[in-house]
């Protein structure tokens, strides 16, 4: 007979929104400060750093109650994610909806703190972040969808300052389109036998034996695009030294995925907010000095 207690619906709640896997948020999380720094041209005070990382929090929280859900049929068949809660039945689909309202809204408190333009571009945020899991169903990259949706950080960031998204703000969104392209194909080339096996899209599929080339020019093209979109601010050394640890993360993301091991590619997408943090640390450092 088993000894083992039943788990609490709470300790069930937190493996859902994968409390123990911060990697997932921390890589929406730098981009949106490193916008933030920018729009306010350093430190952005403490409301918006606490609304930005809150929400960051929230959002990707709620993102993976609705991502089990409309993967729970498909999570089965895969070896990673056949334990989450909602496809062994742990937790219900209406609780697991429940619970994703619940923290969309929490989320959407914070944004009421700021300004109009800030809740404006929330809403269109909102709706690709849960449109985003039934695209990998029609779509042969899903992983761009994802990026949109990673990326509204960016932009709501800039609202929240400047009360409007000027052309950096899109300028370091393409940037960042790419980096999410090159770290959730990682991801995705850890699950692409069983994801050919129950016909789910993604990019690690559809680029074949193109995927580590690609990816390695997803990040190289998103670093160039954010040196040459924040020369202007002229934020100095520390910035570019900042760029060159990039680079050289980029090699040793590279070094992980070349023999496309599920392991290595694991590995290398669970690393990757140590990429984001190096970036927004020279941006911080940058104004933290000229100040």
């Amino acid at each position: 007979m088993s000894t083992v207690a039943p788990r609490s619906r709470f300790a069930l709640y937190l493996d859902l929104i994968r409390w123990d896997r911060p990697a997932g948020w921390l890589v929406c999380l730098w981009p949106t400060l490193s916008a933030l720094w920018i729009a306010a041209d350093g430190f952005p005070g403490w409301h918006l750093l606490a609304v930005f990382v809150l929400g960051t929090i929230l959002m990707r929280s709620a993102g993976c109650c609705v991502n089990d859900v409309a993967d729970r049929d498909f999570d089965k068949h895969v070896k990673r994610t056949a334990q989450r809660p909602v496809t062994t039945g742990a937790v219900s689909v209406k609780e697991a909806l429940g619970l994703g309202a619940v923290l969309a809204l929490l989320a959407f408190g914070l944004v009421l703190t700021t300004n109009a333009a800030a809740i404006a571009w929330s809403v269109p945020a909102l709706l690709v972040a849960i449109a985003y899991p039934f695209t990998k169903r029609i779509i042969s990259m899903p992983q761009a969808v994802l990026g949109i949706a990673f990326n509204f950080g960016i932009v709501i960031a800039f609202a929240a300052v400047q009360g409007t998204v000027p052309a950096v703000a899109w300028w370091m969104w393409l940037g960042n389109l790419c980096w999410v392209l090159a770290y959730d194909t990682e991801y995705a080339m850890v699950d692409r036998d069983d994801d050919l096996k129950i016909g789910i899209k993604t990019s690690a599929i559809t680029l074949g034996r193109r995927d580590v080339p690609a990816i390695v020019a997803f990040y190289l093209a998103f670093l160039a695009i954010w040196v040459l979109a924040l020369a202007p601010y002229a934020l100095g050394a520390i910035f570019y030294i900042a760029i060159a640890a990039a680079l050289a993360q980029v090699a040793w993301h590279w070094s992980l995925i070349r023999h496309r091991t599920r392991e290595g590619c694991f590995k290398a997408f669970r690393v990757n907010h140590w990429l984001g943090a190096t970036v927004f640390a020279g941006i911080a450092g940058s104004y933290l000095v000229r100040q």
